[in-house]
C-alpha cells in the first residue's frame, strides 16, 4: 500500500499523486457505506497496480476541509481581487477568508490587475486588518516573486471573482501551465467562468496549487460561517480589543462600551471590514440551533 494526494477528481475517478507518478483510482466501496468521499487535496493510502490505475483504500485524518469549493488540508487560502473590472467587493473578500479562519487555514490578499487600476484603498483595508497583501499583475509579472514565495511548499487554492485573473497568476507562476482564462464581459463588468473543477498543480517551488470558480461557488451555507459568538475570532484586527469591552458577551454590534466599537470609531479597524462582521452575523445568527448540522 503507498500514500499520496489527491489532485483532481472527476466522474468518480481520483488522481493520486505519490510524488513520483499519478495513479487513476477508483474508491473502494467501503466509502460508499460511510458516506465519507474524497476531496482533492486528501492524503490517502491507496494500492497502485502496474497499468497505472489503482485502488483507492483509506482516506488519512484531514486538518481542514471546504463544501465549496470541495477540497482539503490547505495550507493557505490564496483570495484574489481587483479595483480594476471586475471590481471586487470588499465583503465577498471578507466572507471567504472568515470561512477560512474558521477551518484554520490562513488568508493571503492578492490585490491583482495593479497594471490597470492600482488597488491602493483595497490593498490598505487588508494591510491594516493584519492579512497579509501583495500588489500585482499577472500581466507585467509585479508582485510574482513574492506571490511564489508566499505559497512556497504549501497545498494552497486560488479564489476570487471570476475573471479577476486567477488562472492568469498560475500562468505567470508556471509558465508552462497554459490554464485557460477568459475575458471580462463589458456589458456585465464580470468574467466567465473558465475554471470547471478543482485541481491542484504542481508547481517547480514546490507549491500543490488549485484554481477554483468564482467567489459564487464559495461558502454559501450560512452554517459554515458558525455560530454567531464564534465570528469575532474569525477577523484578526479585533483580537486586541476583545477582552476590553464593558460586557464578557460583548456581540460588537451597538453595544456600550465596546472596545472593537471604539476602534473602528479611532480608525484603528477599517469600516468596512466592521461593516461586514455585521452582516456575517446577521447571517450566522438566522440558523437556529436546531438546524446546525454536527461540527466537521
Amino acid at each position: 500500500m503507498s500514500q499520496g494526494i489527491i489532485r483532481k477528481a472527476l466522474s468518480g475517478f481520483y488522481y493520486v499523486d505519490d510524488g513520483k507518478q499519478v495513479y487513476t483510482c477508483r474508491a473502494r466501496g467501503k466509502h460508499r457505506h460511510s458516506r465519507q468521499t474524497p476531496l482533492v487535496g486528501d492524503r490517502v493510502e491507496f494500492t497502485p497496480l502496474e497499468d497505472g490505475s489503482g485502488a483507492l483504500d483509506q482516506i488519512l485524518p484531514r486538518k481542514n476541509q471546504f463544501s465549496r469549493p470541495a477540497v482539503a488540508n490547505l495550507d493557505l487560502l490564496v483570495v484574489v481581487a481587483s479595483q480594476a473590472v471586475p471590481v471586487t467587493d470588499p465583503y465577498l473578500i471578507d466572507r471567504v477568508t472568515a470561512l477560512a479562519a474558521r477551518r484554520g487555514c490562513p488568508s493571503l490578499i492578492c490585490v491583482n490587475k495593479w497594471d490597470l487600476t492600482p488597488g491602493t484603498d483595497l490593498a490598505a483595508i487588508y494591510e491594516k486588518a493584519g492579512l497579509p497583501t501583495i500588489r500585482l499583475s499577472a500581466s507585467t509579472g509585479e508582485g510574482i516573486e513574492a506571490l511564489r514565495s508566499a505559497i512556497a511548499g504549501k497545498v494552497c487554492a486560488f479564489t476570487g471573482n471570476s475573471g479577476v485573473g486567477k488562472s492568469s497568476l498560475l500562468n505567470a507562476l508556471e509558465a508552462d501551465m497554459e490554464l485557460a482564462t477568459g475575458q471580462v464581459s463589458d456589458k456585465l463588468g464580470r468574467g466567465r467562468h473558465t475554471t470547471r473543477h478543482v485541481e491542484l498543480y504542481r508547481l517547480s517551488c514546490g507549491a500543490l496549487a488549485a484554481d477554483t470558480p468564482g467567489f459564487s461557488s464559495f461558502g454559501e451555507d450560512p452554517q459554515e460561517l458558525g455560530r454567531p459568538e464564534e465570528l469575532q475570532y474569525a477577523f484578526p484586527e479585533f483580537a486586541p480589543y476583545l477582552d476590553k469591552c464593558r460586557f464578557p458577551d460583548c456581540a460588537h454590534l451597538k453595544e456600550k462600551g465596546c472596545a472593537v466599537l471604539a476602534a473602528v470609531s479611532e480608525g484603528k479597524i477599517p469600516a468596512s471590514r466592521h461593516k461586514s462582521y455585521l452582516r456575517l452575523y446577521q447571517e450566522a445568527k438566522s440558523v437556529p440551533d436546531w438546524e446546525r448540522k454536527k461540527e466537521t
